[in-house]
């Protein structure tokens, strides 16, 4: 694809605009590929003012800048007008170091994590590493604290650390979660495997009650999501609402992910579908209001009509 006069220009004046540029797929609070995903991820661990752009949303950016920097492939990363590269290129930077300091970020954090790795988990994982040759034994936590062992070969750009005579290596990002994790070997009836304790997680939904919602709105404690659609808000309105779920995702996942928020529907049972999602996001502070509008109806405001 050539590229016109127009989309040249385009192109120029983001990457004049802005001094660090990812294309992608999706945004950087919604990625819609995987290495979409893992280019915010590596990135996001150096600094969060960088600029997204989705390629999805206009097709002809997404041929056009593909031929511009003659790089085939989405994401693709600019500092400063120059192409870095795509998300394996950005990973490797960012774990030997030399994307902070191409964006004038002080050098990382290079302390190992401490690991407390129990004798039968020990056991076990020597046992699967006696079938490699060659290949480290990997661990990458992500920004959901989701853990994945690996077998690879290493880079010499990860962090090494040692526990119960196990080496284990890691990412930039995936060190500072696993700090203070604790590795065991658990045998049920349903199965035997490895069972990680990570005291960095942070907490899931917890579940509040519509009294416990009114006592936080007098202490202006807290943000209310509500999540339901027009014509229910209609048919009940609810004073305490801060933001409106519909149509506003977004703008919604960019708030502060320490945010104290309550998510709010009829009955309870779509909101908790709700704030599981924004905590799968990242959001460490999210609630539940259970019984819904509903139940604030019967047990705090009765002038809030039922449905």
């Amino acid at each position: 694809m050539s590229l016109s006069p127009d989309l040249q220009h385009r192109i120029e004046t983001i990457l004049n605009t802005h001094p660090v540029v990812l294309f992608m797929k999706g945004t950087k609070q919604q990625p819609r590929c995987g290495f979409s995903a893992g280019a915010v991820e590596a990135l996001g661990s150096v600094t969060d003012t960088f600029f997204d752009v989705d390629v999805l949303s206009d097709p002809e950016l997404r041929e056009g800048i593909k031929a511009f920097g003659n790089w085939p492939t989405i994401p693709q990363l600019y500092v400063k007008g120059e192409l870095i590269g795509g998300a394996d290129i950005i990973s490797e930077l960012s774990n030997a170091g030399e994307l902070h300091r191409l964006l004038g970020q002080p050098a990382p954090d290079r302390t190992p994590p401490r690991l407390v790795i129990s004798e039968r988990a020990a056991e076990a994982i020597r046992d699967g590493m006696d079938e490699t040759e060659g290949d480290a034994l990997h661990l990458s936590i992500d920004a959901q604290y989701r853990a994945r062992f690996m077998l690879k070969p290493s880079s010499g750009h990860e962090i090494v650390a040692q526990a119960g005579g196990i080496t284990v290596l890691f990412d930039l990002a995936s060190a500072r979660r696993a700090d203070g994790l604790e590795i065991d070997w658990i045998e049920t009836v349903q199965g035997a495997g490895l069972v990680l304790k990570n005291p960095n997680r942070p907490e899931g939904v917890k579940a509040i009650t519509v009294h416990d919602l009114a006592d936080r709105l007098r202490k202006a404690s807290v943000q209310v999501i509500d999540v339901r659609p027009a014509h229910a808000r209609t048919l009940a309105p609810f004073a305490g609402t801060s933001h409106i779920l519909e149509g506003r995702l977004p703008e919604l996942l960019a708030l502060p992910k320490d945010l104290p928020l309550a998510f709010l529907c009829h009955h309870g049972i779509s909101s908790r579908s709700a704030a599981e999602h924004f905590v799968a996001q990242g959001f460490t502070n999210v609630m539940n209001v259970e019984g819904g509008i509903d139940a604030w109806s019967l047990e705090v405001d009765a002038s809030v009509p039922r449905y």
